[in-house]
């Protein structure tokens, strides 16, 4: 069922950028020189589906980029509650084998 959802958005995502790109294949000159308009030192012809889903790209990578650099105090609470978790599942099973088993219904009967 998830995989149908999965495809049910990417297939129209991938026509439509298809169905775009083919729309403007065009050549536009990208200058990456600001002081020459004219003959500028570096220009390139590339066509305009390529600038803009490049564009598109690096605002996803950058995005995504930052997204993880705004978490990692996440991420560090998260390794710092697993060690804590992992220390006191150590701490539980070492007390465990400390008490010989004809002790614990004894001392499980007093919870309730």
């Amino acid at each position: 069922m998830k995989s149908f959802f999965k495809a049910l958005i990417l297939v129209p995502v991938a026509l439509a950028i298809v169905l775009f790109s083919v729309a403007n294949r065009a050549p536009v000159r990208v200058s990456f020189d600001p002081v020459s308009l004219e003959n500028p030192v570096l220009a390139y012809q590339v066509p305009l589906f390529a600038v803009v889903l490049i564009a598109l790209a690096l605002g996803v990578l950058i995005g995504g980029f930052a997204s993880w650099i705004g978490q990692s105090r996440h991420r560090k609470a998260a390794r710092r509650n697993r060690r804590e978790a992992e220390a006191l599942r150590n701490e539980t099973q070492m007390l465990r084998s400390a008490v010989p088993d004809s002790a614990l219904p004894a001392l499980t009967s007093g919870r309730n």
